[in-house]
């Protein structure tokens, strides 16, 4: 497996010394960007990262958040992009059918990345029904990295928030998930 992180406003700065990847959130809804995205970008690319962009998802809208997301993350071939599904900060969730619709549009929108769901554990075994994650799922589970407490495929994991979010990715090396990242 492969270490990774990932970042939001929240983190001023970050070290990318033995790691493979860094996700950086991007956008939340229709109208928020992080202000530290374009700097967080550069930094991940100068340390040879794998670069992935998230959105946090709101209910509503999904056709103007997802085109939102994809007017507003760095485009490259080769960088992943990801669906934050979780509960907003009004107590919201965006549905099953509308976390699948974002996803299938931003897939269809930028069809030279790879588009992937993270979630948490109680959010997959709870709240999803479909199982749809796009090209892979990204879960959260605070508990031994690699061991996420689910049953289902999983491309990467979100092990603890502490220091900051660390991550990691059932990739054999940053060779192997440059090579799948680019479709």
């Amino acid at each position: 497996m492969i270490r990774g992180i990932d970042v939001s406003a929240y983190q001023s700065s970050f070290d990318t010394d033995g790691l493979s990847f860094v996700f950086i959130k991007a956008t939340e809804g229709r109208s928020y960007v992080n202000p530290r995205l374009a700097a967080q970008t550069k930094k991940a690319r100068d340390g040879g990262c794998v670069v992935g962009f998230y959105h946090f998802l709101w209910p509503g809208n999904l056709t103007a958040q997802a085109e939102y997301f994809v007017s507003k993350a760095p485009e490259k071939a080769g960088d992943l992009l990801a669906v934050d599904w979780e509960t907003t900060g009004d107590g919201t969730r965006a549905s099953n059918a509308e976390k699948d619709k974002f996803i299938r549009e931003v897939k269809r929108l930028r069809p030279d990345n790879r588009v992937v769901l993270y979630t948490n554990r109680n959010f997959w075994l709870t709240v999803d029904t479909t199982s749809y994650a796009g090209d892979g799922l990204w879960i959260a589970d605070y508990v031994t990295s690699g061991k996420p407490r689910i049953q289902a495929d999983w491309r990467f994991h979100q092990y603890t928030d502490e220091p900051l979010d660390k991550n990691v990715a059932d990739f054999a090396s940053k060779a192997a998930l440059r090579e799948w990242a680019t479709p």
